[in-house]
């Protein structure tokens, strides 16, 4: 079988974000084959919806799109870890997602969400829009400060490590029956 190469996305930029913690447990439960390596949003440091073209027409003339162009290109399938602020996703996320286009069609993506509700507000949200630009979204568990993680982002032992693999387990499947745009 071949490796799956797999990005773990922060996305959150907040100084005192969690993000970093929730996406390194999330890659220590990778199985065999999967080639994973975390995305930090705030490191691509995208300028907002800054393309002179619409990104359907996919010509991008700057280098920081033409890079995450690549990026994400690079993998076969993304799983975002997804806080929720005010009932919603991060700003950088959308921003992340807005500046592509063709990129994200058929792409794989898992999604898990943190937060004092698991995030549900925000994953919904995100799953509209995932829908919109084609990607293939893969729900994942919902990860509750209290319950599975602290509120500095140290995840507790009740945390759904199960659910993690079998969401990679449905990312890898994913990934294997995709056929590239």
């Amino acid at each position: 079988m071949d490796t799956q190469r797999i990005g773990i996305v922060i996305s959150s930029s907040r100084p005192t974000r969690i993000g970093p913690k929730v996406a390194r447990w999330v890659s220590t439960l990778a199985p065999a084959g999967a080639d994973v390596e975390i995305v930090d949003l705030a490191e691509i440091d995208l300028p907002f919806l800054a393309e002179p073209e619409q990104p359907a027409t996919g010509s991008y003339s700057m280098p920081s799109t033409t890079a995450w162009s690549e990026r994400v290109r690079s993998y076969d399938a993304l799983i975002l870890t997804v806080p929720e602020y005010n009932a919603g996703y991060p700003a950088v996320l959308k921003n992340a997602i807005d500046t592509l286009h063709a990129e994200w069609k058929g792409l794989p993506i898992g999604v898990i969400g943190y937060g004092w509700g698991a995030a549900a507000g925000s994953v919904r949200q995100l799953g509209e829009v995932l829908e919109r630009v084609q990607a293939v979204t893969l729900a994942g568990p919902g990860l509750r400060f209290g319950q599975d993680l602290t509120p500095e982002g140290e995840v507790l032992e009740a945390a759904p490590a199960d659910d993690v693999r079998g969401l990679y387990d449905q990312v890898l499947a994913a990934a294997r029956e995709r056929v590239p745009a």
